[in-house]
């Protein structure tokens, strides 16, 4: 068992290899035909700066003078200095293979605009994305799967149709319109003023007491973190139910209960293990995906300096670093996170063989 585990692991460490280069070369090619980089960014800057002083000149009696200075265009030797200040001095080949080598080495590289490494602005925006994304996959799971055994247990019933109802309709309401409803109803807009507009902690978080603290922190995470769990009840709930109500109809219940056991004994003994397996394997990448995932909209909405806020920045500010920081490390970390979760899959299920499965990769 354990060398076909490990042959498995090692077979899918080598698919994502070629999986990791694609999305990364495309995505770098994708950019050199992007129009408004940095160098044309800074470029405009320069004019910009030259137009401004060019009016100054003007308005103190500058003349002639000030106005040829502003209206020539940036030198050649001045638009080198740019080209190198952001690497594109360099043929797009040679700055690809030097972008390979320093991701190989776990380098994400520098920052064009915030003058960090990326690797310090993705840790920066790791509190507030662990919070939305811890509490959102708890709340969900601990909430959903007791609803969906219930469900399942109770169906056809007024509860079964009364709460699937009710996760429908929360699901069918996107987060964003959400999040605006219980701002304008409990953030202090037209009704009351219960809970904090805007970020993670007060502004007096730290004169407070360690369960003053605490009780801050979670003050502020009620209405994101409500707008963030809603949609999510319905997926789980929904495949729990469904999961549960085909191991209850399966022979080996009704065999079960032929032999008369008790329906607490049949369902939790028999049907739980086999019908939690869907969810238990998919904990991993619903984890770790709670973090990487996280709404740029709710936090727009809340405030929120997150990772989603930081991918969306770089994107629109053209900070390829960043951007190519952050897709190659979000991808990584989502294909080991499919690995793990194939893996538990095995695991919690015994009849599926890693020879067979890494046989039909």
């Amino acid at each position: 068992m354990n060398s076909a585990l490990f042959r498995y692991i090692f077979k899918r460490i080598l698919l994502m290899i070629p999986t990791l280069l694609g999305v990364i070369t495309l995505t770098f090619a994708v950019i050199q035909f992007v129009p408004g980089g940095p160098v044309e960014q800074m470029m405009l800057e320069i004019k910009g700066r030259g137009e401004a002083s060019v009016g100054a000149g003007e308005s103190s009696g500058g003349g002639a003078s000030a106005t040829y200075r502003g209206r020539q265009g940036i030198d050649e030797e001045r638009l080198k200095e740019i080209k190198e200040l952001y690497g594109f001095d360099k043929p797009p080949l040679e700055r690809y293979w030097h972008m390979l080598k320093r991701f190989a080495m776990f380098d994400l590289g520098q920052s064009y605009y915030q003058h960090k490494s990326v690797w310090e602005l993705v840790l920066s925006k790791m509190p507030v994305s662990i919070s939305l994304g811890l509490w959102t996959f708890l709340i969900t799971y601990l909430i959903s799967i007791p609803l969906g055994i219930k469900k399942a247990v109770q169906a056809g019933t007024r509860f079964d149709t009364a709460t699937s109802i009710l996760i429908l309709i929360g699901y069918a309401i996107p987060g964003f319109v959400l999040g605006v409803l219980l701002l304008v109803l409990f953030g202090g807009g037209s009704f009351f003023q219960l809970f904090p507009l805007r970020g993670l902690t007060s502004d007096n978080w730290a004169e407070l007491s360690l369960i003053g603290k605490v009780m801050d922190y979670f003050w502020h995470l009620v209405l994101p973190i409500t707008a963030s769990v809603l949609g999510n009840f319905a997926v789980i709930t929904i495949l729990t139910k469904n999961s549960f109500l085909e191991e209850i109809r399966k022979q080996y219940v009704i065999t079960a209960r032929a032999k008369g056991l008790s329906e607490d004994k049949v369902l939790w003994k028999h049907v739980f293990r086999n019908a939690l397996i869907p969810l238990v394997t998919g904990f991993p990448s619903a984890f770790v995906g709670a973090f990487f995932t996280g709404s740029l909209l709710i936090e727009t909405l809340f405030s929120l300096d997150g990772l989603g806020l930081l991918s969306y920045e770089a994107v629109m500010k053209r900070d390829y670093p960043v951007v190519l920081g952050t897709l190659y490390l979000f991808t990584l970390i989502g294909l080991v996170t499919k690995l793990i979760s194939d893996i538990a899959y095995v695991l919690v299920d015994p009849r599926i063989q890693f020879d067979k499965q890494s046989g039909g990769h």
